[in-house]
């Protein structure tokens, strides 16, 4: 396990995946597993922060008030139809549930397993917290190593899909500014419809729209930025290393732990094709035809799917700006993926 906690120090350093959160879980994970160490056990620090802040579900949601002040939904406000395609590229998580029971996880295990589909680590944890504990480290570095390998998994799953004159598609994106007053019952509007249809999700849904209600008042700037920056930055190093509490040999190193790997490839695999198959589907009916790549947007990597996908645009046509369109799918993303974590939540809840 000392070993493992290296490989995830030398994969944020070196690599710079996520380093935020595999460099405190890695470095966590030494701590851990050091002989006779004082970090773990009953008054341990590291078994103290697990239990205020990942056993009351406290980092997870504090993280997303500073995920919330982050995120600028323009670009959705502006083509509110994009958020389509941040439901249907959850297809990975559900697809991932069916095959993780079928292998012998029960409902509540393959709940959690699933939800790695959403490519949202805070959310990954807040499930695996209430559904299984005793897998929450695996799903945990799995999330957050398969978000900081979307570069990679991506493309491939695109263009086995679409063929060349698809991904050569431009799109037209509409400049001016959304209404201040727009932005602002944004948040309150999802959080009301969100927290009614799905109760489970009113926790999730409703501390990532706080997040970005300071950010578009106008009145909280100070907030904004310390949720952005100070507070986002501090409970992530928390969190990182409260998980690694758990990182026990006896624990992780099962065969259990690769089977969840290969489960969240399967799940980030289905959520792209869902997306991009989607769009195909669309553009049956459509006169102005969607870029089909932008579909692998919806899953919640922000923006580093966004990013990829405006990159792959450039690659087939130097003319061909696909990023704000991107964009507008891929904060569409970030609330599909909440609210399916509230339907697993809903689901499983009494299971």
């Amino acid at each position: 396990m000392i070993l493992i906690g290296l490989v995830l120090i030398w994969l944020a350093i070196a690599k710079k995946y996520e380093p935020t959160l595999l460099l405190p879980i890695g470095f966590g994970t030494i701590l851990t597993n050091i002989p006779f160490s004082a970090a773990v056990g009953e008054h341990g620090p590291l078994q103290i922060l697990f239990e205020a802040g990942i056993s009351t579900e406290l980092f997870p949601l504090l993280i997303f008030i500073g995920i919330g002040a982050m995120i600028d939904f323009s670009p959705l406000l502006k083509n509110p139809s994009m958020l389509l395609f941040g439901a249907a590229a959850q297809l990975g998580i559900f697809v991932t549930f069916a095959v993780a029971t079928l292998l012998g996880f029960d409902l509540r295990q393959a709940g959690a397993i699933g939800i790695i589909g959403a490519a949202d680590g805070p959310t990954s944890i807040y499930v695996a917290n209430r559904f299984a504990k005793d897998l929450l480290p695996a799903i945990s570095v799995a999330a957050y190593s398969y978000m900081a390998l979307v570069p990679i998994i991506q493309p491939p799953v695109i263009k086995l899909l679409t063929s060349k004159e698809e991904r050569r598609i431009r799109m037209d994106y509409h400049a001016g500014d959304v209404p201040k007053i727009v932005k602002i019952i944004f948040p309150i509007a999802i959080t009301l419809i969100a927290g009614i249809f799905v109760p489970a999700s009113a926790a999730l849904i409703g501390f990532l729209m706080f997040g970005n209600l300071i950010r578009e008042c106008g009145v909280l700037e100070g907030l904004s930025k310390s949720a952005q920056n100070e507070l986002a930055n501090l409970v992530t190093i928390f969190l990182g290393i409260s998980i690694a509490s758990t990182m026990k040999g006896a624990a992780f190193l099962r065969p259990a732990t690769l089977l969840i790997f290969a489960l969240g490839l399967v799940a980030f695999i289905f959520d792209t094709a869902g997306g991009v198959l989607f769009a195909k589907l669309l553009n049956l009916f459509r006169k102005n035809k969607i870029n089909p790549m932008i579909g692998a947007c919806g899953i919640s990597a922000f923006p580093m799917s966004a990013r990829v996908i405006h990159q792959m645009g450039q690659k087939e046509d130097p003319f061909n700006f696909l990023l704000m369109p991107a964009v507008s799918v891929n904060v569409g993303g970030q609330i599909g993926s909440v609210i399916a974590g509230g339907l697993i939540l809903a689901l499983l809840g009494n299971v």
